[in-house]
């Protein structure tokens, strides 16, 4: 990116991340199966949410597990480039990243869950 400026760095920045996108459809289960989800879950959060901010939250939730996922995919992809080899600090790092995408879909669920609660039985 060093050299360019204005709406031509944008624009390549943008190229990265939509190519960033393709890598990760295309090649990690979990982002897909995710992504899916989240497409699904699109319009329910629109009739679950009862305003903006319920419907922000639930929407934000979906969006924070694929952005988790996208983090944890390139921490993967950085140990196994550095090697292949059994490290405890690769363990770790791997461990990490997966432990962050539970976090963030415990949270959706929770939030969810939450709405939900409040939709049908309050």
């Amino acid at each position: 990116m060093k050299g360019r400026t204005g709406l031509d760095r944008v624009l390549h920045a943008a190229g990265h991340s939509l190519r960033g996108l393709r890598d990760a459809w295309r090649g990690e289960a979990a982002f897909r199966q995710e992504l899916v989800l989240a497409a699904i879950a699109l319009p329910l959060a629109v009739w679950l949410g009862r305003g903006w901010v319920e419907t922000a939250l639930l929407l934000g939730s979906l969006v924070l597990v694929l952005i988790v996922e996208l983090l944890n995919s390139a921490i993967e992809a950085t140990v196994d480039r550095v090697s292949m080899d059994l490290h405890e600090l690769s363990r770790r790092a791997k461990d990490m990243g997966s432990a962050a995408v539970l976090l963030a879909l415990l949270l959706c669920g929770g939030v969810w869950g939450t709405a939900l609660w409040q939709r049908f039985a309050g």
